[in-house]
């Protein structure tokens, strides 16, 4: 999941009660709450990478992204009966939870579950922390109201350097499976960037019903596939792996997207990029302590390069630097 969608809006027909809080600013103050929900979130994604890492050894990638995609929306189903909530019905916009199903699960999982075969956990993670960079890029050409700042043109160049150290450019003289890995996982991350485009269309619809849908039209896409290339009944996972299968179907998809709507409600899309910064963090910290992954210079250099183009295309602390100097400046006078 990308955590670069834009906040949900009140549908127009929707009045607002005179209790209802107040229109929040484009850029609300997190308390204390949702830091703790924003770090839980990291978690829950990162431990995604850690999950298929684990999976990956005995199941190919198509049948970790049908279990996957397949619990995750069952228990979103049995969530959305709870709450007394009802799926739409609309054959147009299930249209749309087919297209949005592809960009932001069925596609980018497939990609990642099929790299992380031939890189580390932790490597994935931190190409996939590109997202932001693909969206900067597509929505200057795709949508009218995003264009390409001199920051956010800096942070791309930025993260693409980063990128490029990590691939390495010996790697691009010569065909390997590593290589592919990485290119794949970068794959997924322009996928999730063209999700978030197209996820505008969704605004005024609740959000946990969109998930709910794109998940639901996930399994049903993917369902046909799977039992003909890679039937699950043909194999029988270990424990382990199957413990891998639902911590990343519950944990990671189902109850990620219940805390991420929640934190992206409260805290706004603006502070929820924040999320980008700590998921290789997680997942870098699992693969090293648990599966005993190492890091290279190389690596490092690259995330840490990623990280700066983030900060450069956020634009936040650039801004509050500013700030504090013109303050700083005017009180000398």
């Amino acid at each position: 999941m990308n955590p670069m969608k834009t906040e949900k809006q009140q549908a127009p027909n929707q009045k607002q009660s005179p209790d209802s809080p107040k229109k929040r600013t484009s850029n609300p103050v997190i308390g204390k709450k949702e830091w703790g929900l924003i770090l839980i979130l990291s978690l829950l994604w990162g431990g995604s990478f850690f999950f298929v890492e684990v999976a990956v050894k005995e199941l190919s990638a198509l049948t970790i992204v049908f279990y996957r995609v397949a619990l995750a929306a069952a228990l979103l189903l049995g969530f959305l009966r709870w709450q007394g909530k009802k799926m739409p019905t609309s054959p147009g916009l299930w249209a749309c939870f087919l297209v949005m199903g592809a960009l932001n699960n069925l596609i980018p999982f497939s990609l990642i579950a099929w790299g992380q075969s031939h890189i580390e956990s932790s490597l994935a993670s931190i190409l996939n922390a590109a997202t932001p960079i693909f969206s900067v890029i597509l929505a200057h050409f795709l949508t009218k109201e995003e264009r390409l700042t001199f920051n956010r043109i800096t942070g791309v160049l930025i993260g693409w350097l980063g990128v490029s150290l990590l691939i390495g450019w010996d790697s691009l003289q010569g065909f390997s499976f590593h290589v592919m890995g990485q290119v794949a996982v970068l794959g997924a991350a322009c996928s999730y960037a063209l999700a978030a485009i197209y996820g505008r269309r969704f605004k005024g619809l609740d959000p946990i019903i969109v998930a709910t849908g794109m998940l639901c039209g996930s399994t049903i896409m993917i369902s046909p596939i799977v039992f003909i290339v890679a039937p699950p009944w043909t194999v029988t996972p270990s424990y382990q792996t199957w413990m891998a299968l639902i911590g990343l179907a519950c944990l990671s998809t189902a109850l990620a997207y219940i805390i991420y709507f929640r934190v992206l409600e409260v805290a706004g899309a603006t502070n929820i990029l924040l999320v980008t910064f700590l998921i290789p963090v997680s997942a870098i910290s699992l693969g090293v302590v648990i599966l005993g992954e190492q890091l290279s210079s190389n690596v490092l250099a690259g995330m840490c390069l990623i990280f700066l183009g983030l900060l450069a295309i956020d634009g936040r602390l650039l801004t509050k630097w500013k700030q504090k100097r013109k303050t700083s400046q005017t009180s000398l006078r």
